[in-house]
């Protein structure tokens, strides 16, 4: 079974940067959007950044112009690279793909999430 694993998140001040990664185990046949989500304690999870396979990305209000997300077709990874970080920032990150099979049955894959803490 194929599984997303993220890697990059730790503890930085506010205004500092971090860089997430996220790859997929294997290779996913159909691999189409792939995005980062974030949920802060006694929140509903929400839609951080998401990118096509085409390049075309989308940003939650809260994080456009500080965070870019970007992604490796041929490596099956994407990356979320996150500036001017705030404490509102503070959530466990999950890594998200979606693929369909030339059936058309459509697959979404999660990651088991990393921390991101950032301090005043």
């Amino acid at each position: 079974q194929v599984q997303l694993v993220e890697s990059g998140g730790g503890l930085v001040q506010a205004g500092g940067s971090l860089r997430l990664s996220c790859a997929a185990s294997a290779y996913i046949f159909g691999l189409n959007a792939m995005g980062w989500y974030r949920q802060a304690p006694g929140k509903q999870r929400e839609l951080v950044a998401g990118i096509t396979d085409g390049g075309s990305t989308n940003y939650a209000d809260s994080v456009r112009g500080r965070f870019t997300i970007s992604r490796d077709n041929a490596k099956g990874t994407v990356y979320l690279q996150m500036n001017s970080l705030k404490n509102e920032d503070t959530a466990v990150y999950y890594c998200n793909a979606e693929s369909r099979s030339s059936k058309g049955t459509v697959y979404v894959y999660w990651g088991q999430g990393t921390q991101v803490t950032v301090s005043s």
